[in-house]
């Protein structure tokens, strides 16, 4: 029988940040070792403990700040520390953005090995309560009081010990130890792992995934629940597709407008939309900006989802396509389309990972393509897009890694130069970094 490593005891040291990983770690080094220290910022001298420890590196939390950097505030959250919702409310808002920046343009010259002509500025909106869906775990643990509800702890599947959360849009962002109230009178309550939340601008909903039969008790505490607090109710006890409606009883739809373009977009609370709304409406008028559609242009929309981009752009151009994998999110957008009046977006499902694509949408020219696919990039239809004869190509990415890998396949295997990049504050205070590019021929 193997035996089982042991593990080195943590260790306390005090160490100089030298820089910061694309996670939002301090870099250090001691005794010829890097160090990775969660929370610390670049410049400052802390005390920190190992939390993990390697033959070639080591990862570590910081005990105490001794020198503090000028971006340090303090975290307006309690649990900010702990929590892996947030990763960065130590740093203010300014520093926060320069360096998603850096990292953007870092993996943009490391890994595609380009460099935008133009850097873009930073497209910012509110920095607290933005955020409109989230899923939260739920877990009964007597020692810490009772029943949990929130975001797991950093780089830990614990649930942190929280009473609010703060990045949470309004509707939800005080509910925390209300939701821990209600899942403790609750038969259940050890059979239920997480609730969703999603909000559209008028009405918000509550998902509660259970895996065991609620009684009726336990309904009549979740309806009252739903009253008082103004939200809608929806149990889930399998797949997305086991979703009903507790309170009220008809399966509600949300809904978000874009007033600029006279469009309302409806979504399920299981559907993808992007979490901030604010940055959403900004982020729509800067690709469609950048895209710079004309009257008499077809247009070319892949992953799109429900018809976030693809209705806005069918106010302007003449024909858009829409193209996601998702059949559902397909139906969904081609209701939007109807809801909407409009009769130039067309909606086709396709699953743009496939290897090799086909479709009859690869065999026509496209004046100008846009594309926001999900974290694992576009490399398979991105090889494709040249044939396409697109005049631009512009893609909004939700992770800077794999846009930079594309960004190679564009710039130096089929000839297109990357004429503008920057990033867009989608996530603030996390580590996540959506960016915008713009490509064109050479």
């Amino acid at each position: 029988m193997a035996r089982r490593r042991r593990r080195s005891p943590p260790i306390e040291m005090t160490v100089t940040i030298e820089s910061m990983t694309n996670d939002s770690r301090g870099v250090a080094h001691h005794e010829g070792k890097a160090v990775f220290v969660d929370g610390a910022l670049p410049g400052e001298v802390v005390l920190c403990q190992t939390t993990k420890r390697t033959s070639k590196y080591d990862e570590a939390k910081v005990l105490e700040v001794l020198e503090a950097s000028v971006d340090r505030v303090q975290p307006r959250c309690s649990a900010a520390g702990v929590c892996g919702g947030c990763s960065l409310q130590h740093m203010n808002d300014a520093s926060q953005i320069h360096a998603k920046q850096q990292v953007l343009l870092d993996n943009l010259k490391q890994i595609g090995k380009v460099e935008p002509e133009v850097i873009l500025p930073p497209l910012q909106g509110t920095h607290w309560n933005y955020r409109r869906k989230a899923r939260l775990g739920v877990k009964l643990v007597p020692k810490k009081g009772g029943v949990l509800v929130g975001f797991r702890e950093k780089q830990s599947g614990y649930l942190a010990v929280m009473d609010s959360c703060e990045v949470l849009d309004e509707r939800f962002s005080q509910l925390i130890i209300p939701l821990r109230e209600l899942i403790g009178k609750i038969s259940i309550a050890k059979r239920i792992p997480q609730i969703e939340i999603a909000a559209g601008d008028d009405a918000g909903i509550l998902v509660f995934r259970h895996l065991e039969p609620l009684s009726e008790s336990d309904m009549e505490l979740l309806k009252d629940f739903g009253r008082q607090k103004g939200l809608s109710i929806m149990l889930q006890s399998g797949g997305p597709d086991s979703i009903v409606a507790l309170y009220p009883e008809t399966i509600e739809l949300l809904e978000y407008r874009l007033d600029e373009w006279d469009v309302s977009i409806r979504f399920r609370p299981t559907d993808f939309t992007q979490v901030n709304a604010d940055i959403n409406k900004l982020m729509i008028a800067k690709a469609l900006e950048l895209l710079a559609p004309e009257g008499d242009d077809e247009v070319l929309d892949l992953f799109c989802g429900v018809g976030n981009f693809t209705l806005p752009l069918a106010r302007i151009a003449h024909r858009v396509t829409g193209i996601e994998a998702d059949s559902a999110l397909i139906q969904m957008a081609r209701e939007n389309a109807i809801h909407n009046g409009l009769v130039n977006a067309e909606f086709i499902t396709a699953d743009l990972y496939d290897a090799p694509l086909d479709g009859s949408w690869l065999h026509r020219k496209w004046d100008r393509i846009l594309l926001d696919p999900p974290r694992s990039g576009a490399m398979e239809v991105i090889e494709r897009l040249p044939e396409l004869q697109p005049k631009r190509i512009v893609y909004v990415s939700c992770n800077p890694a794999t846009l930079a890998r594309d960004s190679d396949i564009l710039v130096h295997k089929h000839g297109y130069k990357l004429t503008a990049a920057g990033v867009m504050d989608m996530f603030p205070h996390t580590k996540h970094v959506e960016s915008i590019a713009v490509f064109e021929p050479a």
